[in-house]
């Protein structure tokens, strides 16, 4: 080590070493360099040797020009890779905005198009029908509007809506009062129905012997008679019991359907008399379970339907349009008709034959190899709309497709659960029965409009 030389450093190597400081020649501070000389000297790894004494000052910030080089290099080459990852980041991420807009601009002119169609005097529902096929946007009353005309609760003329609304909601109320209430509630009724028309056509105040009503055998609550007003009504507690149990796995990840609130058990209450009803007034069906799956669709759009009116008659709409949407398959529910050509079995071969004029190779796998019947999974399917299989929104989407479908709601129906097939066929060729069967029993998820598109591009069984 050389004794009196001063070492040129760096500047950067300063700032690396912490608590140095540069000290000036004329600082008088004798020995200094030496000490600082000899403190370097263990700092090989910045590139100065002690043990080079020969080195001038210039090969120093030689040395120095050939170290900044690759370090300048590789943070040219970093700063080049940061600036083509952010140009391509801005560019994915206006594509993404680009497809949004489009999107929107598209939901906002189906949005446009319904309510002009809707706000005719006289609704043409084939146009209307290919709007609603498509998708109804969310939001306002736009959904629960269409499905009522859709459906046929509400008649094409925009004229008759409100006299044909306020019949049915009283229909359905009456309906209520003599099947839903209590023989002893409904027996009070009539009784003050009764005496409240008799004071009003009294001829005179004079006050005359309480009069007291005999109660008949087949009126009496112990009564064993068939006949009885009390054996019918304890008749339907059983499926009352079934349907509060079933009502309270309706859906349980949504606070409108489940929970303790007021809120939740309103809607309950209201299902609960639309399922009670049905069944009461369908005595070779009554309630099947699963019913309150296909109810609560329905029951969920026109309650929240932002006119304050109509979601006040959620209930009874709900009714009426339930009725509807089961007339043509409620045949499905009644076991006795299993075997028969408008039974559950029968529409089950033509999802078969469906899949076989679209896909053989699919058909026999599932029929021949895996022996995967379409009873295991598509009973189900069919009988419960689809409600099982996907999340509500999901549903909603289907539905539209479904209720506005100009092959009518079944027909649309099995496309739909041929297109499920279609969509995991190489899941299903690939898999055994335990596989295939676990695979189409807990459905995955899946882009809704293209399941969509490939039921309707589906080619008919002429069969």
């Amino acid at each position: 080590m050389l004794k009196g030389k001063k070492l040129k450093l760096p500047d950067r190597l300063g700032s690396l070493v912490a608590g140095f400081e540069d000290k000036d020649e004329d600082s008088g501070g004798s020995g200094s360099v030496s000490e600082l000389g000899e403190e370097l000297e263990i700092l090989q790894p910045t590139g100065f040797r002690s043990d080079r004494e020969s080195e001038t000052d210039d090969d120093h910030d030689h040395n120095e020009v050939q170290e900044e080089e690759p370090m300048v290099k590789r943070k040219m080459k970093v700063d080049a890779e940061l600036e083509h990852n952010g140009r391509q980041l801005r560019h994915e991420k206006d594509g993404l905005s680009h497809i949004s807009v489009i999107k929107t601009i598209e939901v906002d002119e189906k949005r446009s198009d319904i309510e002009y169609e809707i706000s005719q005097k006289e609704i043409n529902l084939e146009k209307l029908q290919r709007i609603a096929s498509t998708g109804i946007p969310e939001g306002g009353n736009l959904r629960a509007t269409v499905w009522k005309l859709i459906l046929g609760y509400l008649p094409p003329s925009r004229d008759l809506w409100e006299k044909e609304l306020s019949e049915n909601r009283k229909k359905y109320a009456k309906l209520k009062e003599e099947l839903l209430l209590t023989p002893s509630e409904l027996a009070r009724m009539k009784e003050e129905a009764f005496q409240s028309h008799k004071h009003n056509n009294a001829h005179n105040d004079t006050a005359g012997p309480l009069i007291r009503h005999e109660i008949s055998h087949e009126d009496h609550p112990l009564s064993l008679g068939k006949a009885s007003v009390w054996h019918q009504y304890f008749e339907h507690t059983e499926i009352a019991e079934q349907i509060d149990r079933d009502l309270q796995r309706t859906h349980p990840e949504m606070k409108f359907f489940s929970g303790e609130s007021s809120f939740g058990r309103k809607h309950r209450e209201s299902m609960r008399n639309v399922l009670l009803l049905f069944s009461k007034l369908n005595p070779a069906i009554r309630y099947v379970q699963g019913m309150n799956e296909v109810l609560a669709p329905l029951y969920y759009v026109f309650s929240t339907d932002t006119d304050e009116k109509n979601a006040s008659n959620a209930e009874a709409d709900s009714f009426s349009c339930f009725v509807l949407l089961l007339s043509d398959s409620v045949d499905h529910f009644c076991q006795q008709l299993d075997n028969s050509s408008v039974g559950i079995l029968s529409t089950l071969s033509r999802l078969s034959d469906l899949l076989k004029a679209n896909d053989e190779e699919l058909w026999r796998h599932l029929e021949f190899t895996s022996k995967v019947k379409p009873q295991y999974y598509g009973f189900r399917w069919i009988t419960l709309l689809l409600t099982q299989e996907f999340n509500l929104q999901s549903i909603l989407r289907i539905w539209d497709s479904l209720i506005s479908s100009p092959f009518g709601i079944q027909e649309m129906l099995l496309r739909v659960c041929c297109a499920m097939l279609l969509c995991v066929k190489s899941r299903l060729l690939s898999g055994d029965f335990a596989a295939n069967l676990k695979l189409l029993q807990h459905y995955p998820e899946i882009n809704i409009e293209h399941l969509l598109q490939v039921a309707q591009d589906l080619t008919p069984d002429t069969s």
